[in-house]
């Protein structure tokens, strides 16, 4: 009797560990639930092509290219609305040009499939099955504002708060207004850093006369801590040129002077102004909604489904 119990345990259970063991070799890749799509015209940084891809399957890539994979859902969801609105908004600027959005950080920055199966190689189908359930569930949602889809800009990491529009790219948009973010110190490992330059390619980046002595002025900063013009050398320039010939991480910086170094010490990572995805990313791990996240970064916007 023993012996036939024992059986019958094995005829049982065994399939079973079976199954279990190898359940991970039947995962298979989720459809994207796009019956009919718009199209967007990508081009390739690296090589100049241009690729025609159904919408909804780029969002699916730019979400891969800009946020960690192991963000919140309720993140990369938020993250999946912003893109497709911005994306929306490149194809109404970008009728007259030969394509949308390039797939860098100069639009979005897009991975396509084969780079991904190379770079996640047996976690590609767990990983891109969470993506592909983010712009499932979000599908064609956009976020508008007085009836036209926003221009939903974003960026990595905030100083505590986010900036306003006008202040960093001189245009007026009523959802793209300053907000506070408090979550990105917690979750960002980039909420804080420094860089550093030999005295000579310091000047050199910025068109300045070479002068041993370095002397720094800070003349205006924004409500949210953010540099918005300052003198070196009695020179007068704004906080973008410093960012975007030195490749700085955030214009709310400190700048000292070591013997032949120059030292930026500097708060966020990115031009300040729309979403932290690293904020959503806190608010995510809080328990709050990709709606929610959505509603507190781009002020007085409604999703709506195309």
């Amino acid at each position: 009797m023993k012996k036939l119990l024992v059986y019958t345990l094995i005829i049982v259970f065994i399939p079973f560990i079976i199954v279990m063991i190898f359940d991970v070799d039947k995962k298979e890749e989720i459809a994207l639930n796009y019956v009919s799509n718009k199209i967007i015209r990508v081009k390739r940084e690296n090589s100049g092509d241009i690729e025609y891809l159904p919408l909804e399957e780029y969002i699916v890539g730019v979400l891969a290219g800009e946020m960690p994979i192991y963000f919140e859902k309720e993140a990369f969801k938020a993250q999946a609305v912003a893109a497709r609105s911005y994306a929306l908004k490149r194809i109404e600027f970008g009728k007259e040009s030969d394509y949308d959005v390039v797939d860098s950080i100069m639009n979005q920055v897009y991975l396509d499939n084969n780079y991904l199966k190379d770079a996640w190689k047996e976690e590609y189908i767990t990983n891109i099955n969470k993506l592909r359930e983010a712009v499932n569930e979000t599908e064609n949602e956009i976020l508008e504002y007085d009836g036209e889809v926003i221009d939903a800009l974003f960026f990595s990491t905030s100083n505590g708060y986010t900036e306003d529009a006008f202040l960093v790219f001189n245009i007026d948009l009523p959802y793209l207004q300053s907000v506070k973010s408090s979550w990105d110190e917690k979750t960002s490992s980039a909420f804080r850093s420094s860089i550093t330059f030999n005295l000579t390619d310091f000047y050199d980046k910025l068109g300045l006369d070479y002068n041993e002595e370095l002397d720094v002025k800070i003349l205006r900063r924004s409500s949210t801590n953010r540099v918005l013009s300052l003198s070196i050398n009695g020179v007068e320039m704004t906080a973008k040129k410093l960012y975007d010939k030195l490749k700085l991480k955030s214009t709310d910086f400190s700048i000292k002077q070591d013997g032949n170094i120059v030292i930026f010490n500097m708060v966020g990572y990115g031009h300040g102004v729309g979403m932290s995805q690293y904020g959503a990313e806190g608010m995510a791990e809080e328990g709050y909604t990709y709606s929610d996240i959505l509603k507190h970064y781009y002020t007085g916007t409604n999703l709506k489904k195309l």
